[in-house]
């Protein structure tokens, strides 16, 4: 399993994320990406990789489970 976060100091919330899978990423009030689930899905595990790979800041941080 996999987790993500984001790097609240580096979002500019420009919401590629929340494009490429709003299942995992919303922007929050004040424009600024919010991870809204506690373990990445497998079937979404590509989807954040994209999302973290399309990041202008390098703002996602996708982290290894044990």
């Amino acid at each position: 399993m996999k987790s993500v976060k984001i790097v609240k100091e580096d979002c500019i919330g420009c919401g590629a994320c929340e494009a490429i899978t709003d299942e995992v990423f919303k922007l929050n009030d004040e424009g600024i990406s919010e991870v809204v689930v506690d373990e990445v899905p497998e079937e979404l595990e590509d989807d954040v990789k994209e999302a973290a790979d399309s990041c202008p800041t390098d703002a996602i941080v996708i982290e290894e489970n044990e």
